[in-house]
């Protein structure tokens, strides 16, 4: 049994004139206090960093909970304005918004009517928050009948038609007054189509976010709940990737990244730290991970059942994303973590 008093002895004789060196390393010295570990840390995260979803529909006065995502909501515009409002003065930079139509189509026309929820919405939010950053997502499920992401031909997505509705809802967007667009729906050739017509369009500073590595994901179940874009058949295997490919991924991100792309995406983002971690050491450009709704819910759920402390969850998941080289950070719980950090 060791003893204060032998132990003493023993610290003696190491330290004494003459006595080897030969002593353990101690990275605790480094974890001992919050100031140390805070001077030490590899990893950091900011709240520049950070885009949070909103999800718009039409009407007024209008805050409808997702069942599925609790403390996220459909919002009318002038909900968005005072929402976003709040989230700039707590420090989140900017937002992604999704559109809510009240009447879909075949075709999704409604993505790029310049008085949909989305365009309004920007215009509003240009008006009434100035200096906020306003990023659009450019899709057609939420504006489609049948729930998929362009149109069909014989249950198939008909890829080529389907940029061209893409193009016109970019263009909208940027009209409306959108700092970049980010087109969602993994079509071939929709960043190089975007940016032509953008350019052509006068609208050469518009900068595109490109969903360029979408998993088909299980995660994404919540986010069909927000936005109502669940597919009425099938799936949407033969557009987003196979989660087991990593190498078709630096294909797709460098496809974008030469059709013009500015920021490219990796989604989802927990299940994917190695695809963001490529992706960032491989082309080196600005790149944003999506924690997406599923990964967003699972902590919720857990954190309702008292299964985890739902702060301490949060931040280490999106200090992992950070860690993993993204460099934006679009997350549900962009509020959350500003007012954590």
């Amino acid at each position: 049994m060791t003893t204060k008093s032998s132990l003493h002895e023993t610290r003696h004789e190491a330290s004494s004139p003459g006595a080897p060196l030969d002593l353990p390393r101690r990275p605790r010295r480094l974890r001992r206090s919050p100031a140390i570990r805070s001077l030490v840390r590899e990893t950091r995260l900011s709240p520049d960093m950070f885009i949070y979803p909103l999800f718009v529909c039409t009407g007024e006065g209008q805050r409808r909970e997702v069942r599925s995502m609790p403390g996220v909501f459909q919002l009318s515009v002038d909900e968005v304005v005072r929402e976003a409002a709040a989230a700039k003065a707590e420090g989140v930079p900017g937002v992604l918004l999704f559109g809510l139509p009240d009447e879909k189509d075949p075709i999704g026309s409604g993505a790029y009517d310049p008085e949909a929820p989305v365009q309004s919405a920007v215009r509003a939010l240009k008006r009434e928050v100035p200096g906020l950053l306003v990023v659009t997502d450019v899709c057609l499920c939420e504006y489609t009948s049948h729930g998929h992401c362009g149109i069909l031909v014989d249950e198939e997505i008909e890829n080529d038609a389907t940029v061209g509705q893409l193009v016109r809802s970019a263009l909208s967007h940027a009209a409306a007054g959108a700092d970049i667009v980010a087109p969602s729906d993994m079509m071939d050739g929709r960043v190089g189509a975007i940016r032509s017509a953008l350019d052509q369009g006068g609208f050469t500073q518009t900068a595109i976010m490109s969903y360029a590595a979408k998993y088909c994901s299980a995660f994404y179940g919540p986010f069909r709940d927000a936005a109502d874009s669940a597919p009425a058949f099938g799936d949407r295997r033969s557009h987003q990737m196979d989660p087991c490919n990593v190498e078709e991924a630096l294909r797709e991100v460098e496809l974008d990244i030469e059709e013009g792309a500015d920021i490219v995406m990796v989604k989802p983002a927990m299940t994917y730290l190695d695809v963001i971690a490529r992706v960032k050491a491989e082309f080196g450009l600005p790149t944003a991970a999506y924690h997406v709704s599923g990964e967003y819910a699972m902590l919720k759920a857990a954190a309702r059942n008292g299964w985890l402390d739902e702060p301490r969850a949060m931040m280490e998941t999106l200090t992992a994303i950070r860690r993993a080289g993204a460099d934006i950070i679009i997350t549900y719980y962009a509020r959350d973590a500003v007012r954590a950090l």
